[in-house]
């Protein structure tokens, strides 16, 4: 019997260690269950499409300008389906913070995820035709994303108001995230174009440990709002919440949208961050797109698979590493000097490759890797910022509830362009520069050369190898001067912060006689 025990006694345990994880923790989780997918998701679809599926460049473009206006739109449009309750002006009995958000947000993403998780199966099974496809499965997979980030980020700014809290919350997703890139590791040795059996196998296994992660712990969470209709903290989390019971209130105006978007073009701190991050999520997003044909171009023939597969998977996990990081900096200096740092060294790190040209090859590898960590690193600092902008907002138009999730989707209408402007902008730029052509079946036959036809691709590959670093060097120097230039105008740090914060935390301790301490 006792054999039998314990195993049984090992599982209660295990169980309730699970049941009381820090609500931290359980919050970074969520990213682990995003990253194992979406990872492989924009390193893989351009090419299996590209060259596994035949997409013609018409549908192609078809398809990415489609994707580009329902990629700007769904964030905002989700964003005020959820938050235009919060929008009207607060007043005397009004909520400033209520466990229902937190609950609601958890719904949405306990619904969300597996669908998202669904989603992200039908790129790798061709099912019709392949413009079609593309269409279809990028306008899907883009919509239940959106909601899973936009409930997700928004919780970052309704679970803490402290920037330390926040930098707690924001430490677990960097954490969980880069355990969520292994999956970039696993997934180059089952990628071929030739036999994509396996590949499709490893997908289906992610998504199942995606859905699965998703329901659990959404589970959790949920659990620990929903007792007696209050919110239940962890004790032995560092992360406290105050809310106000639900009183009677007088009848509210309520705001149109039309009436927040000129709120929020008032908002100046607000139209500097979405230029700057404009151009970080075209960066992101053209290395993402980008980094296997620079590997092929510049590296391949000098550098083994198994150092590729290491330098790939570097690449994704070591901006999650390097956060951690740069999260105790920015409790040291603040977000905003730590990412005008990174701007810099992105600078500095371009020109320094850029003279040395691309025969360096340990140079090289050093720059490639390190110019996606560091551009993916300070895309997940900024979100930091972003909750900043939601304290900011709700203090310039006294809400009574903050508008985060809304808020995050304004921020996406502007930024997410830029997804689909780097493979645009890149492919065009190459096209333009070296006439090599990603569309067609033997691109390299069409660079421009002065040599005759007949010569063979060996001969017309130098050509595309030095548009390859042109555009590999160029491209970080031209974002990281816009940026630098944007950034300088954010005023929202420092004193400015400080006192922004302190205005939000006065409106919550204003109604001292109605908050409970959970």
């Amino acid at each position: 019997m006792e054999l039998n025990a314990d195993p049984i006694n090992m599982g209660l345990r295990l169980l309730a260690c699970v049941f009381h994880l820090p609500t931290a923790v359980i919050y970074g989780s969520l990213s682990l269950f995003v990253s194992i997918l979406h990872n492989v998701f924009l390193l893989y679809y351009v090419d299996t499409f590209v060259s596994v599926y035949k997409i013609d460049k018409l549908s192609f473009w078809i398809g990415e300008t489609v994707f580009l206006i329902w990629n700007s739109l769904n964030d905002p449009l989700f964003g005020w389906l959820s938050d235009r309750v919060f929008l009207s002006t607060q007043q005397p009995g009004a909520e400033i913070s209520s466990p229902e958000v937190v609950l609601k947000r958890l719904r949405a993403l306990s619904h969300n995820g597996p669908l998202f998780a669904i989603s992200f199966l039908a790129f790798w099974v061709a099912w019709t035709h392949p413009g079609l496809q593309f269409l279809l499965c990028l306008c899907m997979y883009d919509s239940f994303l959106t909601m899973v980030d936009l409930h997700h980020n928004a919780l970052l700014a309704d679970l803490a108001v402290s920037a330390k809290d926040r930098t707690s919350l924001n430490f677990y997703c960097s954490f969980f995230s880069a355990i969520g890139s292994l999956s970039v590791f696993m997934s180059y040795a089952v990628w071929n174009k030739e036999d994509f059996f396996s590949f499709r196998i490893f997908c289906i296994v992610l998504a199942f440990c995606s859905i699965l992660g998703f329901t659990l712990s959404t589970q959790l969470l949920r659990q620990r709002f929903e007792t007696d209709g209050k919110a239940k903290w962890d004790q032995e989390s560092t992360l406290k919440e105050l809310y106000i019971e639900k009183l009677s209130v007088p009848q509210e105006k309520r705001i149109t949208l039309a009436e927040y978007l000129q709120q929020l073009s008032r908002h100046r701190n607000f139209l500097w961050f979405v230029c700057m991050n404009l151009i970080q999520v075209f960066h992101c997003h053209f290395n993402s797109n980008f980094f296997p044909l620079f590997l092929e171009h510049l590296l391949s023939d000098q550098i083994s698979v198994s150092t590729g597969s290491f330098l790939l998977g570097v690449s994704y996990i070591a901006p999650h590493l390097n956060n951690l990081y740069f999260l105790s900096l920015c409790r040291r200096w603040g977000v905003y000097a730590v990412v005008r740092g990174l701007f810099f060294l992105k600078l500095a790190l371009s020109v320094v490759m850029l003279l040395a040209g691309p025969d360096q090859v340990y140079l090289l590898c050093i720059f490639i890797a390190s110019n996606r960590v560091f551009t993916e690193g300070t895309c997940k600092l900024l979100n930091l910022v972003v909750t900043d902008l939601v304290d900011e907002d709700l203090v310039l138009n006294r809400r009574k509830q903050a508008a985060s999730a809304l808020l995050f989707g304004m921020v996406a209408l502007v930024t997410k362009p830029g997804q689909t402007f780097a493979p645009l902008i890149g492919t065009w730029l190459l096209c333009v520069y070296t006439g090599y052509d990603i569309f067609q079946r033997n691109p390299l036959s069409n660079v421009v050369s002065a040599q005759p036809k007949l010569e063979s691709d060996a001969v017309l590959e130098p050509a595309l190898r030095q548009g390859c670093f042109y555009l590999l060097v160029f491209v970080p120097i031209t974002c990281a001067l816009l940026q630098l230039l944007t950034w300088s105008q954010f005023s929202l740090h420092g004193k400015r912060l400080q006192m922004v914060k302190a205005q939000r935390q006065g409106l919550m301790q204003g109604r001292a006689p109605e908050i409970k301490m959970i």
